[in-house]
């Protein structure tokens, strides 16, 4: 059973839902354009033995809409203050795509808030201020069109699933809705209503990382660390050499590859997410 409720600091409501407390804690941070419940797929299993968290960024689900504040040392900012104001001990951090740039953001500003990273996904830094050339820009662009969209679940589903992705080698690329399955697509759409479609724009202008030197707060990680990295020929946006270059940097980390799935791993790979999740988290205790 996951309740919600209200954070609030300076101004700022963040929502969060939070589980039973059976053991130490665990933040979960989702990616742009999600919501909490994008890891109520994860999150009911790990609850058994974990205190489980779950953050709205910024922007996103039912959290305040804060225009012009949507980098991410914002969204570092409200998790630091979150960490701070609801845990008494260390606490493990999941996050995915942004979550994952944010917690590693954390672990190195706070370290002694966190205990221990699970990353997965965290984009490679080199593609946020090159986004323009990649197929990823069509798709948030798509996205942040469909923001705030106040029409029924399945217009806005359907409209998604058009959105066109450029693809190499191709001239017509393809369709979202190919790539993805509808009930994924209606998930997805429930979180764009719900979603401010300013959180979108300094990711669609490569200024997402402005303020954060992601290698050198790489360097600083010195907790227990599990990076989780897709494919990057099924739409992953985390690089090997990225990957392993992040994982040289810090001083325990963990590098599993997921072949032949995407970006969204624990979505579409929940079992084998949570095998290795459990494994990394039970050599915790």
């Amino acid at each position: 059973m996951f309740t919600e409720q209200f954070f609030e600091r300076d101004g700022i409501r963040l929502n969060y839902a939070s589980g039973p407390p059976s053991g130490p804690p665990l933040l979960f941070l989702h990616g742009v354009t999600r919501r909490w419940q994008d890891f109520l797929i994860l999150a009911p299993m790990l609850a058994a033995r974990w205190h489980v968290h779950a953050l709205d960024f910024r922007g996103h689900g039912r959290s305040s809409r804060t225009p012009g504040a949507y980098l991410l040392t914002d969204y570092v900012h409200d998790a630091e203050a979150f960490l701070s104001a609801t845990f008494h001990e260390p606490a493990v951090v999941y996050g995915h795509s942004l979550g994952a740039l944010a917690a590693v953001a954390l672990a190195a500003q706070a370290p002694a808030a966190v205990r221990a990273l699970v990353l997965e996904e965290p984009p490679s830094i080199s593609l946020i201020p090159h986004i323009r050339k990649t197929p990823f820009h069509a798709m948030f662009a798509g996205m942040q069109r469909l923001g705030g969209d106040r029409r029924t679940v399945r217009e806005t589903a359907s409209d998604l699933a058009d959105i066109s992705i450029p693809v190499a080698g191709s001239d017509g690329g393809a369709r979202l809705g190919d790539l993805r399955d509808p009930t994924s697509l209606r998930f997805l759409a429930k979180c764009l209503q719900d979603m401010d479609p300013e959180v979108l724009s300094p990711l669609l202008e490569g200024r997402l990382l402005e303020g954060c030197d992601m290698e050198a707060l790489a360097s600083r990680v010195a907790c227990s660390t599990l990076i989780i990295r897709g494919d990057d020929a099924a739409g992953g946006m985390l690089s090997k050499d990225h990957a392993d270059k992040m994982a040289a940097a810090m001083t325990d980390c963990t590098v599993i590859d997921v072949p032949h799935v995407g970006h969204l791993i624990h979505w579409l790979q929940a079992e084998t997410t949570l095998r290795m999740v459990v494994g990394f988290l039970e050599s915790l205790r």
